[in-house]
């Protein structure tokens, strides 16, 4: 079985692994908490200067675990976990950047919204089966979403949930970059460039940038609201319990 590795500082750059610790493509409570601890500890560590986000070799995430959606003792705490990261990573006053290599589906292609710059790799794909699955999109992309695709871009994205192929992705502006070779090599080149930058410049450039990350935050909130009520009802729970079946 393999296992989530550690984050590495290489420099400047902190690398973070988008996995559950078992070593699977997802993210279940433990690894919300996990992650949302991660960015904390960044936030204040002054030799961190950049964050890469990256997923296991050729997947980059596939999304939430969905035991703990069908699980209705495990909403709680999971919420709680959910609200933590995001509202971490919205107001995280440092660069991130990501590098995906296969697959961002769900939340594993909606934390790409946060990240300042997206490098993938020549096969990666991008999926957001919210509303199929009776849900509603999370992280404050109900926002970011339509900043950054335009309003027709995000409602066939997100209310369509078709797959985009990288040169799709990029062409909408989800994706900035794309490589035929390593993904993550040129993430880390691209850290490092922004590392050497001057670090009271960029940080506040960047802040200026982003704008005012309370709206986001307050519409984190809303979102998971509307997502926890979804886990109540009947007929999502139901389909849920099928589409688990049939992944099985």
């Amino acid at each position: 079985m393999s296992f989530h590795p550690e984050p590495e500082l290489h420099g400047h750059t902190l690398v973070v692994t988008v996995s559950s610790h078992d070593g699977r493509p997802v993210l279940d409570r433990h690894a919300y908490a996990s992650l949302a601890g991660t960015f904390h500890e960044a936030a204040v560590n002054d030799d961190v200067r950049v964050v890469v986000l990256r997923g296991l070799a050729g997947c980059f995430c596939l999304g939430g675990d969905f035991s703990e959606f069908l699980d209705a003792t495990k909403h709680r705490e999971l919420i709680a976990a959910v609200t933590d990261m995001f509202r971490m990573l919205a107001t995280f006053p440092k660069p991130v950047l990501a590098c995906v290599d296969g697959d961002a589906v769900g939340v594993g292609c909606t934390i790409l919204f946060h990240c300042d710059m997206v490098i993938a790799s020549r096969g990666s794909t991008f999926r957001v089966p919210f509303v199929d699955f009776g849900l509603v999109p999370d992280a404050a992309t109900s926002i970011l979403a339509p900043q950054k695709l335009g309003y027709a871009g995000a409602f066939r994205f997100f209310c369509l949930g078709d797959t985009l192929g990288v040169d799709d992705a990029k062409a909408l502006g989800l994706v900035g970059e794309i490589v035929d070779g390593s993904a993550e090599d040129t993430a880390l080149a691209r850290a490092r460039q922004l590392a050497k930058k001057p670090v009271a410049a960029l940080l506040q450039t960047r802040s200026l940038l982003k704008g005012d990350t309370g709206v986001l935050c307050d519409r984190i909130d809303h979102e998971i609201s509307l997502f926890q009520q979804a886990l109540q009802d009947d007929a999502t729970l139901k389909r849920l319990q099928r589409i688990a079946r049939l992944a099985a």
